[in-house]
This record gives structure tokens, sequence and C-alpha cells, in this order.
């Protein structure tokens, strides 16, 4: 009997475990409707924030010290009192 109380026990973790996963599936696919993580051709996609109290050109300035160079812009709004700019770098 006690061969039973073990295989109970491993399949209530497991139990355990796969209901954890799910639940961190589901959160992440919340997530997964913003924006795309790659433009059409491949590229990364990155998103600034910045103060919307500040000039949109400190978040495109942010953007180019990423890349190291120039971006191509995909999108930009403002949300909660924030400028987000969602971005690409350009190939070199």
């Amino acid at each position: 009997m006690k061969g039973m109380s073990f295989f109970h026990s491993r399949m209530g973790a497991m139990a355990r475990a796969i209901a954890a996963a799910s639940a961190c599936a589901a959160t992440l696919a919340g997530c997964g409707s913003s924006a795309p993580l790659f433009t059409s051709d491949g590229r990364p996609t990155t998103v600034v924030q910045c103060s919307a109290s500040s000039a949109w050109d400190n978040c495109t300035e942010h953007a180019r010290a990423i890349c190291n160079g120039d971006i191509d812009i995909l999108d930009q709004s403002d949300v909660e009192g924030s400028h987000k700019l969602l971005f690409a770098c350009k190939r070199k």
C-alpha cells in the first residue's frame, strides 16, 4: 500500500505542475497580443517608453542608441502618460 501512496503523491505533484504551467501559458498569451516580436523581414522589434512630458525626439534618440544607428519606426503612441515607440534596427 505504501507504493500506491507514493504513486498518488507523484501524480498530485504532476497535476499541480501542469496546472501551474497552464496558468503561466494563459498569462503569457495575454501579452502576445501586443506588438509583433519581428518585422515581416525577420528583424526583431523593440519598444521604448519615454515620459510624455518629454519630446518624441528623446525616444527616437534612445532607440537609435540601442541600434547604434538608424531605425525603422513601426508604431508610436501615447499611453498612460508615456510615449511608446515600437521600432526595428535598420539592416547594416
